[in-house]
Protein backbone atom coordinates (compact mmCIF):
# COMPACT_ATOMS: atom_id res chain seq x y z
CA UNK A 1 0.00 0.00 0.00
CA UNK A 2 2.93 2.28 0.96
CA UNK A 3 4.61 1.38 -2.60
CA UNK A 4 1.18 2.56 -4.18
CA UNK A 5 1.21 6.01 -2.30
CA UNK A 6 4.74 6.18 -2.97
CA UNK A 7 3.97 5.93 -6.73
CA UNK A 8 0.86 8.20 -6.65
CA UNK A 9 3.43 11.17 -5.05
CA UNK A 10 5.67 10.96 -8.22
CA UNK A 11 3.08 11.44 -10.66
CA UNK A 12 3.35 15.32 -10.24
CA UNK A 13 7.11 14.48 -11.14
CA UNK A 14 6.35 12.51 -13.94
CA UNK A 15 4.01 15.06 -15.50
CA UNK A 16 6.97 17.79 -15.34
CA UNK A 17 9.59 15.47 -16.89
CA UNK A 18 7.76 14.25 -20.00
CA UNK A 19 7.02 17.89 -20.74
CA UNK A 20 10.95 18.85 -20.04
CA UNK A 21 11.36 15.74 -22.25
CA UNK A 22 9.26 17.20 -25.46
CA UNK A 23 10.36 20.42 -24.95
CA UNK A 24 13.67 19.42 -25.74
CA UNK A 25 12.31 17.94 -28.61
CA UNK A 26 12.74 21.34 -30.61
CA UNK A 27 16.03 22.19 -28.80
CA UNK A 28 19.75 20.94 -30.66
CA UNK A 29 21.60 18.97 -28.68
CA UNK A 30 25.40 20.34 -28.22
CA UNK A 31 27.53 17.98 -29.82
CA UNK A 32 31.09 17.42 -27.71
CA UNK A 33 34.05 17.61 -29.33
CA UNK A 34 36.32 14.53 -29.76
CA UNK A 35 39.32 16.04 -30.64
CA UNK A 36 42.64 14.81 -29.51
CA UNK A 37 40.73 11.78 -27.71
CA UNK A 38 42.41 8.33 -28.12
CA UNK A 39 39.31 6.03 -29.59
CA UNK A 40 39.88 2.56 -29.68
CA UNK A 41 37.16 0.77 -32.21
CA UNK A 42 36.56 -3.08 -32.88
CA UNK A 43 35.98 -4.54 -35.91
CA UNK A 44 37.44 -1.85 -37.64
CA UNK A 45 38.67 -3.70 -40.96
CA UNK A 46 34.97 -3.17 -42.70
CA UNK A 47 31.31 -2.31 -42.10
CA UNK A 48 30.16 0.18 -39.14
CA UNK A 49 33.53 -0.13 -37.84
CA UNK A 50 35.30 1.15 -41.05
CA UNK A 51 33.18 3.78 -41.26
CA UNK A 52 33.25 5.10 -37.71
CA UNK A 53 36.60 5.30 -37.86
CA UNK A 54 36.49 7.45 -40.61
CA UNK A 55 33.96 9.82 -39.03
CA UNK A 56 36.50 9.97 -35.76
CA UNK A 57 39.64 10.89 -37.86
CA UNK A 58 37.47 13.62 -39.43
CA UNK A 59 36.69 14.77 -35.88
CA UNK A 60 40.64 14.81 -35.26
CA UNK A 61 40.54 11.97 -32.94
CA UNK A 62 43.53 9.55 -32.24
CA UNK A 63 42.59 6.08 -33.47
CA UNK A 64 43.56 2.68 -32.37
CA UNK A 65 41.86 0.12 -34.66
CA UNK A 66 41.74 -3.58 -34.10
CA UNK A 67 39.96 -6.59 -36.45
CA UNK A 68 40.86 -10.20 -36.95
CA UNK A 69 41.28 -9.17 -40.57
CA UNK A 70 45.14 -7.42 -41.06
CA UNK A 71 44.30 -6.64 -44.82
CA UNK A 72 41.32 -4.74 -43.52
CA UNK A 73 42.26 -3.16 -40.78
CA UNK A 74 45.19 -1.76 -42.46
CA UNK A 75 43.12 -0.57 -45.36
CA UNK A 76 41.12 1.45 -42.69
CA UNK A 77 44.14 2.72 -40.87
CA UNK A 78 45.89 4.09 -44.31
CA UNK A 79 42.45 6.03 -44.86
CA UNK A 80 42.33 7.58 -41.43
CA UNK A 81 45.91 8.85 -41.77
CA UNK A 82 44.89 10.26 -45.40
CA UNK A 83 41.84 12.00 -43.59
CA UNK A 84 44.92 12.97 -41.03
CA UNK A 85 44.77 11.30 -37.99
CA UNK A 86 46.90 9.71 -36.08
CA UNK A 87 46.21 5.90 -36.09
CA UNK A 88 47.52 2.59 -34.68
CA UNK A 89 45.83 -0.99 -36.22
CA UNK A 90 46.20 -3.82 -34.31
CA UNK A 91 45.59 -7.49 -35.48
CA UNK A 92 43.13 -8.78 -32.57
CA UNK A 93 41.00 -11.83 -31.89
CA UNK A 94 37.79 -10.48 -29.87
CA UNK A 95 36.67 -14.33 -29.70
CA UNK A 96 40.17 -14.72 -27.20
CA UNK A 97 39.93 -12.93 -23.88
CA UNK A 98 43.82 -13.21 -23.52
CA UNK A 99 44.58 -11.69 -27.22
CA UNK A 100 42.29 -8.78 -26.12
CA UNK A 101 44.17 -8.36 -22.58
CA UNK A 102 46.98 -8.70 -24.69
CA UNK A 103 46.61 -5.92 -27.33
CA UNK A 104 45.08 -3.62 -23.97
CA UNK A 105 48.18 -3.75 -22.41
CA UNK A 106 50.28 -2.93 -25.07
CA UNK A 107 47.76 0.00 -26.38
CA UNK A 108 47.85 1.15 -22.98
CA UNK A 109 52.08 1.06 -22.87
CA UNK A 110 52.65 2.71 -26.35
CA UNK A 111 49.57 4.82 -27.03
CA UNK A 112 48.31 5.92 -24.01
CA UNK A 113 44.45 5.34 -21.99
CA UNK A 114 41.88 5.24 -24.47
CA UNK A 115 39.20 7.61 -23.48
CA UNK A 116 36.08 6.43 -26.55
CA UNK A 117 35.80 2.37 -26.40
CA UNK A 118 33.70 1.56 -29.39
CA UNK A 119 32.69 -2.24 -28.63
CA UNK A 120 31.49 -3.23 -32.46
CA UNK A 121 33.39 -6.39 -33.79
CA UNK A 122 30.78 -9.59 -33.76
CA UNK A 123 29.21 -11.99 -35.66
CA UNK A 124 26.15 -13.58 -37.06
CA UNK A 125 24.94 -17.20 -38.76
CA UNK A 126 21.66 -17.69 -39.88
CA UNK A 127 20.03 -21.20 -39.39
CA UNK A 128 17.63 -22.62 -36.93
CA UNK A 129 18.84 -23.84 -33.56
CA UNK A 130 19.85 -27.66 -34.59
CA UNK A 131 22.02 -26.15 -37.95
CA UNK A 132 24.06 -23.65 -35.58
CA UNK A 133 27.06 -25.78 -34.70
CA UNK A 134 28.24 -25.70 -31.13
CA UNK A 135 31.48 -23.71 -32.05
CA UNK A 136 29.07 -21.33 -33.88
CA UNK A 137 27.06 -20.77 -30.97
CA UNK A 138 30.43 -20.36 -28.87
CA UNK A 139 31.77 -17.85 -31.22
CA UNK A 140 29.00 -15.60 -31.47
CA UNK A 141 28.81 -15.10 -27.39
CA UNK A 142 32.52 -14.78 -27.31
CA UNK A 143 32.63 -11.77 -30.10
CA UNK A 144 28.94 -10.62 -29.51
CA UNK A 145 29.17 -10.40 -25.80
CA UNK A 146 31.82 -11.34 -23.51
CA UNK A 147 34.28 -9.64 -25.84
CA UNK A 148 32.56 -6.24 -23.98
CA UNK A 149 33.50 -7.07 -20.62
CA UNK A 150 36.86 -8.02 -21.37
CA UNK A 151 37.89 -4.77 -23.81
CA UNK A 152 35.55 -2.82 -20.84
CA UNK A 153 37.58 -4.45 -18.34
CA UNK A 154 40.86 -2.99 -19.90
CA UNK A 155 40.19 0.32 -20.53
CA UNK A 156 37.34 1.86 -17.84
CA UNK A 157 39.60 1.78 -15.01
CA UNK A 158 41.56 4.87 -16.41
CA UNK A 159 38.20 6.33 -17.66
CA UNK A 160 37.00 6.03 -13.68
CA UNK A 161 40.36 7.85 -12.72
CA UNK A 162 39.22 10.86 -14.62
CA UNK A 163 35.82 10.33 -14.45
CA UNK A 164 35.98 10.59 -18.17
CA UNK A 165 35.16 8.70 -21.26
CA UNK A 166 32.39 6.91 -23.16
CA UNK A 167 32.04 2.90 -23.85
CA UNK A 168 30.10 2.41 -26.93
CA UNK A 169 27.74 -0.70 -27.32
CA UNK A 170 26.92 -1.84 -30.79
CA UNK A 171 24.17 -4.37 -30.84
CA UNK A 172 21.08 -4.49 -32.66
CA UNK A 173 17.03 -4.23 -33.07
CA UNK A 174 17.70 -8.13 -32.66
CA UNK A 175 18.55 -7.39 -28.63
CA UNK A 176 15.22 -5.58 -28.19
CA UNK A 177 13.02 -8.61 -30.15
CA UNK A 178 13.60 -11.85 -32.06
CA UNK A 179 13.14 -13.30 -35.14
CA UNK A 180 13.23 -16.98 -36.22
CA UNK A 181 17.03 -17.97 -37.88
CA UNK A 182 18.87 -16.05 -35.91
CA UNK A 183 18.51 -17.38 -32.32
CA UNK A 184 22.12 -17.39 -31.19
CA UNK A 185 22.90 -14.24 -32.65
CA UNK A 186 19.72 -12.23 -30.93
CA UNK A 187 20.68 -14.12 -27.41
CA UNK A 188 23.87 -12.67 -28.05
CA UNK A 189 22.70 -9.20 -28.60
CA UNK A 190 20.08 -9.22 -26.08
CA UNK A 191 23.04 -9.49 -23.58
CA UNK A 192 24.75 -6.94 -24.93
CA UNK A 193 22.45 -4.61 -24.08
CA UNK A 194 21.98 -6.07 -20.85
CA UNK A 195 25.69 -5.12 -20.67
CA UNK A 196 24.98 -1.88 -21.71
CA UNK A 197 21.92 -0.85 -19.19
CA UNK A 198 23.76 -2.59 -15.94
CA UNK A 199 27.06 -0.80 -16.73
CA UNK A 200 25.51 2.91 -16.98
CA UNK A 201 23.41 1.72 -14.19
CA UNK A 202 26.61 0.37 -12.32
CA UNK A 203 28.70 3.84 -13.14
CA UNK A 204 25.94 5.99 -11.36
CA UNK A 205 25.83 4.03 -8.51
CA UNK A 206 29.82 4.73 -8.07
CA UNK A 207 29.32 7.86 -9.28
CA UNK A 208 31.17 8.02 -11.82
CA UNK A 209 28.66 9.77 -14.61
CA UNK A 210 31.85 11.49 -16.58
CA UNK A 211 31.58 8.39 -17.90
CA UNK A 212 29.51 7.75 -20.45
CA UNK A 213 27.26 4.86 -22.61
CA UNK A 214 25.73 4.79 -25.61
CA UNK A 215 23.92 1.78 -27.35
CA UNK A 216 23.27 1.48 -30.82
CA UNK A 217 20.05 -0.70 -32.08
CA UNK A 218 19.89 -0.80 -35.49
CA UNK A 219 17.63 -2.62 -38.15
CA UNK A 220 19.33 -4.85 -40.91
CA UNK A 221 21.88 -3.25 -42.41
CA UNK A 222 23.44 -3.62 -45.77
CA UNK A 223 26.55 -5.01 -44.87
CA UNK A 224 26.81 -8.47 -46.68
CA UNK A 225 26.57 -10.17 -43.72
CA UNK A 226 23.17 -11.64 -43.76
CA UNK A 227 22.20 -12.45 -46.88
CA UNK A 228 19.06 -11.28 -48.76
CA UNK A 229 17.13 -9.42 -46.22
CA UNK A 230 13.95 -7.82 -46.20
CA UNK A 231 11.13 -6.53 -44.58
CA UNK A 232 8.23 -4.31 -45.03
CA UNK A 233 9.17 -1.81 -42.26
CA UNK A 234 11.39 -0.58 -45.19
CA UNK A 235 14.39 -1.33 -47.31
CA UNK A 236 17.54 -2.43 -45.92
CA UNK A 237 19.57 0.21 -44.05
CA UNK A 238 22.73 1.44 -45.34
CA UNK A 239 26.27 2.02 -42.95
CA UNK A 240 26.86 5.43 -44.05
CA UNK A 241 23.15 6.11 -42.28
CA UNK A 242 23.70 4.08 -39.90
CA UNK A 243 27.05 5.59 -38.96
CA UNK A 244 25.69 9.07 -38.86
CA UNK A 245 22.97 8.12 -36.32
CA UNK A 246 25.27 6.63 -33.99
CA UNK A 247 27.99 9.54 -34.46
CA UNK A 248 25.13 12.08 -33.36
CA UNK A 249 23.92 9.80 -30.31
CA UNK A 250 27.40 9.41 -29.25
CA UNK A 251 28.45 13.06 -29.77
CA UNK A 252 25.28 14.33 -28.18
CA UNK A 253 25.61 11.75 -25.06
CA UNK A 254 22.35 9.48 -26.27
CA UNK A 255 21.97 6.21 -23.92
CA UNK A 256 20.22 4.41 -26.94
CA UNK A 257 19.89 4.92 -30.83
CA UNK A 258 17.32 2.94 -32.53
CA UNK A 259 17.67 3.22 -36.36
CA UNK A 260 15.34 3.66 -37.67
CA UNK A 261 13.54 5.48 -34.75
CA UNK A 262 10.22 3.29 -35.55
CA UNK A 263 11.86 0.69 -33.91
CA UNK A 264 10.84 1.68 -30.14
CA UNK A 265 7.62 2.49 -30.94
CA UNK A 266 7.07 -1.90 -32.26
CA UNK A 267 9.12 -2.14 -29.04
CA UNK A 268 6.04 -0.40 -27.21
CA UNK A 269 3.84 -2.32 -28.76
CA UNK A 270 5.46 -5.60 -27.87
CA UNK A 271 4.88 -5.15 -24.35
CA UNK A 272 1.23 -3.61 -23.76
CA UNK A 273 -0.53 -5.09 -27.20
CA UNK A 274 -2.01 -9.25 -27.05
CA UNK A 275 0.06 -12.32 -27.99
CA UNK A 276 -2.60 -12.72 -31.13
CA UNK A 277 -2.08 -9.09 -32.06
CA UNK A 278 1.62 -8.98 -32.01
CA UNK A 279 1.38 -12.78 -33.95
CA UNK A 280 -0.78 -10.93 -37.04
CA UNK A 281 1.70 -7.89 -36.60
CA UNK A 282 5.30 -9.87 -36.87
CA UNK A 283 3.78 -11.89 -39.91
CA UNK A 284 2.88 -8.37 -41.82
CA UNK A 285 6.33 -7.19 -40.93
CA UNK A 286 7.32 -10.02 -42.96
CA UNK A 287 10.75 -10.22 -42.09
CA UNK A 288 12.99 -12.39 -44.68
CA UNK A 289 16.52 -13.42 -45.30
CA UNK A 290 18.71 -16.63 -46.68
CA UNK A 291 19.01 -19.19 -43.76
CA UNK A 292 20.15 -22.86 -43.14
CA UNK A 293 17.56 -24.83 -41.92
CA UNK A 294 18.02 -28.44 -41.35
CA UNK A 295 14.47 -28.96 -39.83
CA UNK A 296 12.01 -29.38 -42.35
CA UNK A 297 8.07 -28.72 -41.57
CA UNK A 298 6.20 -31.76 -42.87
Amino acid sequence: MKFLLDLLLLLPVLIVLILESFVKLFIPKKRKSVAGEIVLITGAGHGIGRLTAYEFAKLKSKLVLWDINKHGVEETAAECRRLGAKTHAFVVDCSKREEIYNAAKKVNAEIGDVSILVNNAGVVYTSDLMSTQDPQIEKTFEVNTLAHFWTTKAFLPAMMKTNHGHIVTVASAGGHTVVPFLLAYCSSKFAAVGFHNALTEELVALERTGVKTTCLCPNFINTGFIKNPSTSLGPTLEPEEVVSKLMNGILTEQKTVFVPSSICILLVMEKIFPERFLAILKRKINVKFDADIGYKVK
